[in-house]
């Protein structure tokens, strides 16, 4: 990557559909995401993933996040979250719903640290279609389609992932444009 300069200030690089600052620290939401920094303090810095955070310190699972990890999260944007059909959100937001909100958002997370290379030779390995057990205890099934990356999950619902490898002090976040949700 040849990094560029322009009168003084910091650049940015689009690299393979990704959006990199000139110190390779990876651009999400109009923020800059620090490999220094927990998925919780870089997530609440993404004005395309308030949906999540919110969701997230909904469900009680701020210092789960915060911890040694690693962890692998597929994160859904908001527009992820605006495809659900209309008062989805808003009910799993609500205290009552708390268990089946946890339910949701640890179905996004493997427990260990799986880059985009990892996700892609566990494709390969198995033959094009990759099996993950969630942190809630789920499976997600990954398979690359047109180059990308495509996650499956128990409901039959397929989310891409836009955004690979934005790295972080106790894990990776693979953005993703569908909430991928867990079977009934």
């Amino acid at each position: 990557m040849r990094k560029l300069k322009h009168l003084g200030i910091l650049c940015f690089l689009f690299i393979g559909g990704t959006l990199m600052a000139q110190n390779g620290s990876t651009m999400v939401g109009g923020a800059e995401m620090s490999p220094r920094k927990n998925i919780v303090e870089n997530a609440s810095q993404s004005s395309d993933h308030t949906t999540l955070v919110a969701a997230v310190k909904a469900a009680g699972l701020v210092e789960t996040l915060q911890g040694d990890g690693p962890f692998t999260v597929f994160a859904p944007t908001n527009a992820a979250f605006e495809k659900l059909p209309a008062g989805t959100v808003e009910a799993l937001l609500k205290p009552e719903n708390k268990e089946k909100l946890q339910a949701v958002l640890t179905y996004h997370v493997i427990a260990g640290n799986f880059s985009a290379d990892d996700v892609v030779a566990a494709i390969k390995e198995a033959d094009g279609k990759a099996t993950f057990e969630t942190v809630s205890g789920g499976k997600l099934y990954a398979m690359m389609e047109d180059g990308k990356v495509k996650l499956k999950d128990a409901s039959g619902n397929v989310a891409t992932v836009t955004i690979a490898n934005v790295n972080q002090s106790n894990g990776v976040i693979h953005v993703i444009d569908t909430v991928v949700l867990p079977g009934k």
